[in-house]
């Protein structure tokens, strides 16, 4: 959603870097091109006024002028200033689930900006992290099936829904799931409400009316980022009747431009508490105003990329590719579980978005080099083509057979030929790890956890440090690094985000 921002204020830093001082009217140039970027992107006027203000206030002090490397000072301040207009340093704000169960969580929104499936995903959310039994309702009374889309996420999420009566009103329906909620025992029941297409008096008093019932500890607005700046007047005009608690931004992963984002914490004061970002049950992130600045001005976030792989790795299937590799043991079944994992966590182009200095123009260069999700397809197809005594003796496989293999994977024998290498090299690194070499370019060649009693200390230190270890690759694609000439790759960054050596805010 921030490519084009994060390209435009990339072009600006790559023309202050370079410059070995910087002088006041330098700064007011450089300020000038990014109040055209934020509001290039929708960002509210206002907000992009107050915030190139402040950048500029602090940009053209003594100190950064006369700094050794000005224009790293000024990143900085836009990098700080950036936090502060998304929603501040401070520890993400979760949900408030302190006091008597059940407690009420009441969802707000308009028609379309994904409040019902947003629920689904708050309850799996939920039951999962803060392991609360959880109970979701609809009281959408109007639109057709909206009970059963409710029901069926629900279903998917692994949560329990309420059952549907037909003809009850909506405050009805909500004083049924709390008297539901008290009688079985759940400690949280989230409130689907209806929506309209626009605000109107009727959907507002029915929504006032369900407050009453429920007495919800958290009134949550459900907004879609793709609308832009409507989101945010339609965030002010529900907290002006519901009194909000906080936001969630739908369709995150979509191609907007992210004003409605950077604009939503300034104009209407309310945490922005989860981003949606794919339609899928577990698609929803908590809202890091300090990761996402990070990720906007090409730093990546690295943190999050290394929590996201904790959460998808199948702990099972990873001990037991640990005891193989100890043995020095790598076949094609076992690379079809790596590639099916990378997909698992985003694919490429979702790993690519948490890596520092993946641009636009970084992307599609890696694209360009075949470096896609669609060569990872490929590479599966190819491999599930296969007998599984060619998968587990790939030795065997002979021109007639890779033939046949590339006929019913789609593809080319000479795409064979490849995937053949690539993971003989795979098996070859192995074989060494199994006879206790090592493995090479990682940090002592040592391995993760639980894989032959070598450890990944190191590893997890600089990834937690914000910096990628040596030599990591991506899975399935041959250990290959990303073209030379892409900034910020392997370049060590500081806990914010931000090159080393830079003072920090006071």
């Amino acid at each position: 959603m921030f490519d084009a921002l994060s390209e435009r204020l990339s072009g600006v830093f790559d023309r202050m870097t370079g410059r070995g001082a910087l002088s006041e009217k330098d700064v007011d140039a450089a300020l000038r091109e990014i109040r055209v970027a934020l509001l290039e992107a929708d960002v509210a006027l206002p907000a992009v006024k107050d915030f190139t203000s402040r950048v500029r206030e602090k940009a053209v002090g003594e100190d950064v002028i006369r700094a050794v490397a000005p224009g790293q000072q000024v990143i900085k301040i836009v990098h700080d200033e950036l936090v502060r207009l998304l929603g501040g340093e401070g520890e993400p704000e979760g949900l408030d689930l302190e006091g008597e169960p059940p407690v009420a969580i009441l969802m707000a929104g308009l028609q379309g900006s994904g409040k019902t499936t947003t629920t689904a995903k708050l309850a799996k959310r939920i039951t999962e992290r803060d392991k609360k039994k959880v109970l979701v309702a609809s009281l959408d009374t109007r639109r057709p099936a909206a009970m059963e889309q409710l029901a069926q996420m629900a279903e998917r999420a692994g949560v329990k829904s309420l059952p549907i009566v037909k003809g009850q009103t909506a405050v009805e329906i909500a004083r049924r799931a709390m008297q539901a909620g008290r009688l079985q025992g759940y400690d949280v029941v989230l409130l689907d409400t209806a929506g309209r297409t626009s605000i109107d008096e009727e959907m507002m008093t029915e929504a006032a009316k369900i407050a009453e019932v429920a007495r919800p500890r958290e009134t949550i607005l459900v907004a879609d980022a793709l609308t832009g700046q409507d989101a945010v007047e339609t965030a002010r005009r529900f907290n002006d009747r519901l009194k909000l608690t906080g936001l969630v931004l739908t369709r995150m992963d979509g191609d907007g431009r992210g004003g409605a984002a950077l604009s939503m914490r300034w104009v209407t004061g309310l945490p922005i508490k989860f981003l949606g970002v794919s339609e899928k049950v577990d698609g929803l992130d908590a809202f890091d105003a300090k990761r996402l600045a990070g990720r906007i001005l090409g730093r990546g976030d690295i943190v999050s990329l290394v929590e996201k792989a904790a959460q998808d790795v199948d702990h099972e299937k990873a001990e037991r590719l640990a005891k193989k590799m100890a043995k020095g043991k790598f076949d094609l079944e076992d690379m079809r579980d790596q590639l099916k994992q990378l997909q698992k966590m985003g694919g490429v182009s979702g790993i690519m978005g948490f890596l520092p200095g993946m641009n636009k123009a970084a992307k599609a260069q890696m694209a360009a080099a075949g470096f896609d999700d669609g060569a990872i397809k490929r590479q599966e197809a190819i491999i599930l083509s296969m007998t599984p005594t060619e998968r587990a003796k790939p030795d065997i496989l002979k021109a007639s057979r890779k033939r046949r293999i590339a006929k019913g994977a789609g593809v080319e024998v000479p795409e064979v030929n490849k995937l053949l290498k690539m993971h003989r090299q795979m098996a070859d690194m192995m074989k060494k790890v199994g006879k206790g070499k090592g493995l090479p370019g990682m940090p002592g060649g040592r391995m993760p956890p639980g894989m032959g009693g070598m450890g990944l200390d190191a590893s997890a230190a600089d990834l937690l440090k914000g910096k990628a270890p040596q030599g990591a690759g991506l899975p399935g694609l041959g250990g290959a690094k990303p073209p030379a000439g892409l900034p910020g790759i392997g370049g060590p960054l500081g806990p914010d985000g931000l090159p080393l050596g830079l003072p920090k805010k006071n």
